[in-house]
């Protein structure tokens, strides 16, 4: 199966154009006005495809090279749109929809240059926001990820930090001999500064600030991090790196986690809890088994176990078409829903009140079939999901009103249609929308859950929808939660 939470950054990482030159006798550090010379490096612009609403902006960022790779400080570029009545871009590379259509954004520096496809749109309503967030007043979470290499969704000093409890920044990753890196997918100044701006902006609202480690694809990482040889030298970089950027505690995404991999985890968790006795430790759990009561000995070490609940369908042998995050109505045949993914951490001893679920602020978009319980044949599968598939993306490209069914038994909904529709080409896409959300909320109370996790909150952001009307999922999900 998938690894069920992907961080992506090569997704951003934009066309390249080489262009040939005279060599390079050092790296430039900035443009500032100097003598015309031939230059050979490189330009990148992320992210490659973008969507827009009329009347709303994006933000595109370019990355100048030099022939060596390294990353040249203060750039100046020069950015021009294909079809000014389609898309502008001003002179720092924020894109304004005009009128719906698709235009080509290119960014120049020196010659080379680099391009990405704007796509505009007709504009899109969100659904109608709750009611203003109460105060919260239980030790329910709402535990928010913030991907850096997603900034250009969500500027981080546009975060609405009354319909959260804890912001998780991703990420930090682990490095050679214990080492850390700290550049968020960004670079090495701008990210950190990133960081520290949203962890003073969550303090001045009286929310917590974690710093995620690791993700999907770092497990090699992690386990040559924590070495016997590395691991003291790990935790204390792990706490300094958390006390330098202003954060209260980290998130231990090690995935995935192997038998052999267990003692190795809970060591590091226990290592980081006795260097910091107030620090707030969370782990993220994948929704399938076996599982065994080591579980319940970490959830005696965090403070909150998350399930990745989220992602849990696909052409998996045998398997007939189901919803990315069915809270109830699992069978044989579609063998994933919340409730089940629960029963597994409570069934090996961990406390309901340790016990996150899982919201996607993205969908699944199935191709070659469209309707949910039906058995699955070849060339029907996911083709497309986190990312591309982001609750904006679905709203913006996909939603319709005649095409959206309600799944009262799995207490889902999703968009089925009679051809191939949209960027990704879907036939059916399964997403977490207000009213799921809000079920799925229910559901953590009745149930005496701890709270949720969310991957990730820049995709469930509306730029361009009136104040207080932008976080639409994350709205629904604190009301229904929180309080």
């Amino acid at each position: 199966m998938r690894t069920h939470r992907i961080i992506l950054s090569a997704a951003l990482i934009a066309l390249t154009t080489f262009a040939t030159g005279c060599t390079e006798t050092k790296v430039p550090t900035s443009d500032t006005p100097s003598l015309a010379i031939s230059w050979s490096g490189s330009v990148s612009v992320a992210p490659t495809i973008a969507s827009v609403a009329s009347g709303s902006t994006v933000q595109l960022t370019a990355t100048a090279r030099s022939r060596r790779g390294y990353v040249i400080v203060n750039p100046v570029f020069i950015w021009t749109s294909a079809n000014d009545a389609v898309a502008s871009v001003s002179s720092t590379g924020l894109v304004t929809g005009v009128a719906a259509g698709s235009t080509i954004i290119t960014v120049a520096r020196n010659g080379v240059k680099a391009t990405t496809t704007i796509t505009v749109t007709g504009g899109v309503t969100p659904p109608p926001p709750p009611p203003p967030p109460p105060t919260t007043t239980s030790s329910r979470w709402v535990s928010g990820y913030y991907a850096g290499y997603q900034r250009y969704l969500y500027p981080e000093t546009a975060i609405d930090f009354s319909i959260l409890t804890h912001i998780f920044v991703a990420a930090i990753e682990p490095a050679a001999n214990g080492t850390i890196t700290s550049d968020f997918f960004i670079d090495a100044v701008n990210g950190p500064a990133m960081a520290r701006t949203i962890a003073s902006r969550a303090h001045a609202a009286g929310r917590k600030a974690i710093l995620m480690l690791g993700g999907s694809g770092y497990r090699d990482a992690l386990a040559n991090a924590t070495t016997s040889a590395n691991m003291a030298t790990f935790v204390n970089n792990l706490v300094s790196t958390m006390t330098s950027l202003g954060y209260d505690g980290i998130d231990v995404d090690w995935e995935p986690i192997s038998t052999a991999d267990q003692p190795i985890v809970l060591d590091l968790l226990k290592r980081l809890r006795a260097a910091r006795p107030g620090i707030i430790l969370t782990i993220p759990v994948a929704w399938h088994g076996p599982l065994t009561s080591w579980y319940a000995e970490v959830a005696a070490v965090v403070d909150q176990v998350n399930i990745m609940s989220y992602g849990m369908a696909g052409n998996w042998g045998g398997w007939d078409s189901w919803h990315q995050g069915a809270l109830f109505d699992e069978s044989a045949t579609h063998p994933t829903s919340v409730s089940a993914a629960v029963r597994l951490y409570q069934n090996v001893g961990v406390p309901n009140a340790k016990i996150g679920i899982g919201l996607g602020f993205y969908g699944s978009c199935w191709q070659g079939v469209n309707t949910m319980r039906v058995p699955l044949a070849a060339g029907q599968d996911v083709g497309a999901n986190d990312n591309t598939m982001s609750y904006v993306n679905i709203m913006s490209l996909y939603y319709n009103a005649a095409n959206y069914r309600w799944d009262a038994a799995a207490m889902e909904g999703y968009l089925s249609f009679a051809s191939a529709t949209g960027p990704a080409a879907c036939n059916m896409v399964s997403y977490d929308d207000p009213q799921a959300i809000t079920e799925k909320g229910n559901y953590v109370r009745s149930a005496g859950l701890g709270g949720t996790i969310i991957w990730t909150i820049n995709q469930g952001y509306f730029p361009g929808a009136a104040a207080g009307s932008r976080d639409p999922l994350l709205k629904a999900a604190y009301i229904s939660i929180a309080p």
